[in-house]
């Protein structure tokens, strides 16, 4: 679902520094850590996949910016009503909601929704911080090998192999850790 043409489209908007701390590799390993959860519950692959690339797409900075959920769902439906994302009315739906209630520390609503939000939360490491079991949405997000293994991948910054190998990207000082 996620092609090379929509990440270009999706970076050709995006203001931070692809490099940073809410930039690609963390939409990558959020991308990881939504399939991995996916794959464990009835969550809508598609929808997690897209949370992945939008909920930190429109970040005006690094810190405090409140609305920016609401940015990058607004972004999906523009893409949506110009035919470059093809969703049914409910998937576009779950990706909006997901997009824009993300930072609320919300854990219960539909799964798909969870699935997005524990995706995102599991890639805390890389601020330092380490997700409390309780602050997870699903009991996928919630086993301890899953998390140990979202929090190492985080916390050492690891740069999953589908930037270049799915999305074609190919960052400054580009390393595996």
């Amino acid at each position: 679902m996620i092609s090379k043409p929509l990440i270009e489209a999706i970076v050709a908007q995006y203001v931070q520094p692809l490099e940073g701390r809410h930039g690609l590799v963390h939409w990558a390993r959020v991308l990881e850590n939504g399939r991995l959860l996916a794959d464990r519950t009835d969550a809508d692959l598609t929808v997690v996949e897209l949370f992945s690339i939008f909920h930190d797409a429109c970040r005006h900075n690094e810190s405090f910016d409140p609305n920016h959920g609401a940015r990058g769902a607004k972004l999906a439906r523009q893409f949506h009503q110009s035919g470059f994302l093809s969703l049914s009315d409910r998937q576009l739906e779950l990706l909006t909601y997901a997009c824009e209630a993300h930072t609320d520390g919300l854990i219960t609503g539909d799964l798909t929704v969870r699935v997005c939000w524990d995706s995102d939360r599991l890639d805390l490491g890389r601020a330092g911080i380490r997700p409390a079991q309780g602050l997870l949405c699903t009991g996928a997000a919630r086993d301890g090998d899953i998390m140990e293994w979202a929090s190492q991948r985080s916390l050492s910054g690891h740069r999953p192999e589908l930037l270049a190998d799915e999305w074609g990207v190919h960052l400054k000082d580009e390393q595996s850790a």
